[in-house]
C-alpha cells in the first residue's frame, strides 16, 4: 500500500462502507470566466473542468463540465459535490466528494455511487479580472478516486 492510501480522508469527503472500484491521476485545467459578482465587482467565477485522466502514465478517459468522468471503455458518471475540504497550500482547489447523479454505458464505470477528488495541486484562480466574459485557465492535478458500495 502506499503512503497516501493510509491517509485517513477528512471526514467532508470520507465514503465509509464504499469500495475503490478505480483510481485515476488528472491532469488539466481549471477553467474560470470573468463575471459580475453579487456585489457588481468582475471576478472569476470557476466554469469547467478540462482534465485527461491516466493510469500509469496512460490516457483512459477525460473530465469535464458536469462535472463527467468519461472511462475510454464508453462508461461514464456524472456527479455533484455534497462535501469538500482544503486542499493542502492555499493555491490547490479543494479536496471534494461527489455523489453520482447519472451514468451512462457499461464499464468500468458502471454502479460507481461516489466520486472522491484528492491530492489536488494547482487550479485556482482568485481576485479581479478586467473584461466580463474574458476566459483563464489555471493548471491543475489530481487524483480522482471511484468508489461503490459494497
Amino acid at each position: 500500500m502506499s503512503a497516501k492510501a493510509q491517509t485517513p480522508l477528512p471526514d467532508a469527503i470520507a465514503a465509509p462502507g464504499e469500495t475503490v472500484v478505480l483510481t485515476v491521476h488528472a491532469e488539466g485545467a481549471q477553467v474560470y470566466e470573468c463575471k459580475a459578482g453579487a456585489d457588481g465587482k468582475l471576478a472569476w467565477a470557476f466554469r469547467e473542468p478540462i482534465a485527461t485522466l491516466l493510469v500509469d502514465g496512460k490516457t483512459i478517459g477525460r473530465h469535464y463540465a458536469g462535472p463527467n468522468w468519461e472511462h475510454i471503455d464508453g462508461s461514464a458518471v456524472v456527479g455533484k459535490v455534497v462535501g469538500n475540504a482544503p486542499g493542502a497550500t492555499a493555491d490547490d482547489i479543494p479536496w471534494l466528494k461527489l455523489q453520482v447523479t447519472a451514468s451512462r454505458g457499461s464499464g468500468v464505470l458502471t454502479g460507481v455511487t461516489t466520486v472522491q477528488r484528492v491530492n489536488t495541486k494547482g487550479g485556482k484562480l482568485d481576485g479581479a479580472c478586467d473584461k466580463a466574459g474574458s476566459f483563464k485557465s489555471a493548471p491543475y492535478s489530481a487524483d480522482y478516486v471511484f468508489l461503490k458500495k459494497a
